[in-house]
């Protein structure tokens, strides 16, 4: 019970972090309740005194949900590196990672609605915290539900030295520079346009590639917690003003991030999108034939087929997760893999962090497109066929089945008995060859003979359906897209 003698509300950790309505169930009191889980965690592995970092994106008060994290880990004494301004998500795995600190918490409901706000936690070795590590938080935070969390003034915790501000720009810079060449893509006689969609990353790819021949061009840089009236995820229609400004001429690329710059995206000089599976396909062909690279890939299990085709192709191991860096991370770890995707846009390096770097990621894809513009393939669609060329096709699509939030629970139960019981033989007149079941038990993936495939999956994040498909075609990934979103609805799809 609350203070106020009304009922918690169960706080649980999805594919990654807690998100929820500002006001409604995201609020100062729920946030200290998610750091008190983190403070119980880091004492009871012995790492407390090794401090924990926090940062925080540029929504709604979140640099004050920040400050009541840190209040938390105060009053259990643990020291606090917290960032001066908003920042990008991956900047918390960044400094977890530099600092050796026991973990990390990033305040961000990443590309969800602007009315949310999010607590995600980073693990030590910078990755997105783990299942059996987010269990430890979870139970904590269900067990100590009858009283409120210590609290220690940040004020205080700043006098005292207890809290340390931080600017990881620099750092992150130089740490970028391991293993990219910076000074080759100032270089290049390109012109791109950048679109932070008015979150955390705006700035970083301009500043980062300043002082060149490149030219580099941001839009909607100004912090403005309401996104511009769209989700701040890089897909259409979020993204048309960026990808009509492409289209009117001008620019050779187009780089997008999300609202707190952990996902990457882009366009071509034609304003076409180059949608977030191609995107995956693209920089692992330029890890395998640019680089050289001959280490695992690790995907997920929405991400595309032509991974598996690369991999026989370069003879590279691929190993598949659920949906989630808190799968991906972990298995990257594992199996000292070069690369990890997934299908919202999110990609993590080994040969930088286990966690997705959506600054990063569009780095490494100027930097592939330099190198193809040299090898001849030029312009940047000209290189995005090339890769169709040696990966095969990929007409890819996501529709997302938005459930009324009261409904959604039992909308789940029923799906997941009648797509089990009763899964359709034939998706879009092909004759559907394999079915899976998704191991976290949200979904199923169902395959046909020409390696397309439809996949109805319940967020971790949102009251929502999202149903995928990727096709040797558009008009085949539209029908497989219909049906299956006639599935959720229940008006036959069968």
């Amino acid at each position: 019970m609350s203070a106020a003698g009304g009922q918690m509300p169960p706080i649980v950790f999805g594919t990654d972090g807690w998100r929820a309505r500002i006001g409604e169930d995201y609020t100062y009191e729920n946030v200290r309740r998610c750091a008190q889980g983190v403070a119980e965690w880091a004492r009871s592995a012995g790492t407390g005194d090794k401090g924990v970092v926090i940062a925080y994106d540029r929504r709604f008060a979140s640099e004050f949900f920040a400050q009541a994290a840190a209040e938390v880990l105060l009053a259990y004494d643990i020291p606090v590196a917290m960032s001066q301004t908003a920042v990008p998500t991956q900047m918390t795995s960044y400094e977890v990672v530099e600092r050796g600190a026991a973990c990390g918490i990033m305040i961000t409901a990443s590309h969800n609605p602007y009315p949310d706000n999010g607590f995600k936690v980073k693990s030590p070795s910078g990755a997105a915290a783990s299942p059996d590590m987010l269990a430890v938080i979870e139970k904590t935070i269900r067990d100590n539900a009858g009283a409120l969390p210590p609290q220690r003034s940040y004020a205080d915790g700043l006098a005292a030295g207890k809290v340390e501000l931080y600017d990881p720009y620099p750092g992150y810079v130089e740490y970028t520079r391991r293993s990219l060449d910076i000074d080759r893509l100032k270089a290049a006689d390109m012109r791109v346009l950048v679109e932070p969609m008015w979150g955390a990353g705006a700035g970083w790819i301009p500043r980062m590639l300043a002082g060149g021949r490149i030219q580099v061009t941001e839009i909607h840089s100004e912090r403005n917690p309401w996104f511009g009236g769209v989700n701040p995820e890089p897909i259409a229609p979020n993204i048309n003003a960026a990808l009509t400004l492409l289209g009117e001429g001008g620019f050779d690329l187009g780089l997008l991030l999300d609202g707190d710059a952990d996902r990457a995206g882009a366009a071509d000089e034609k304003g076409i999108f180059i949608h977030q599976l191609q995107v995956m396909g693209l920089l692992m062909y330029y890890m395998l034939e640019h680089r050289g690279l001959r280490q695992p890939v690790v995907s997920t299990i929405n991400e595309t087929s032509m991974v598996g085709r690369l991999g026989k192709l370069y003879d590279v191991p691929v190993f598949e997760t659920a949906v989630g860096f808190k799968y991906v991370g972990p298995k990257m770890i594992e199996t000292g893999a070069m690369m990890g995707g997934e299908e919202s846009g999110g990609y993590g390096f080994g040969m930088h962090l286990p966690e997705r770097d959506g600054i990063y990621a569009d780095l490494l894809l100027l930097d592939l497109f330099v190198r193809e513009r040299e090898a001849g393939r030029w312009p940047v669609s000209k290189a995005v066929a090339h890769l169709h060329d040696i990966a095969g096709a990929s007409f890819y699509l996501r529709t997302d089945v938005h459930v009324d939030k009261q409904v959604y629970p039992a909308l789940k139960d029923r799906l997941l008995v009648e797509l089990r019981a009763d899964a359709p033989a034939a998706v879009a007149g092909q004759k559907v060859i394999r079915t899976d079941a998704l191991d976290t038990n949200d979904g199923f993936k169902f395959w046909l003979e020409d390696g397309s495939w439809l996949l109805v999956r319940f967020s971790g994040t949102e009251p929502l359906v999202r149903v995928y498909a990727e096709a040797m075609s558009a008009e085949l990934r539209d029908a497989m897209l219909d049906q299956g979103a006639r599935m959720v609805r229940g008006d036959g799809g069968a």
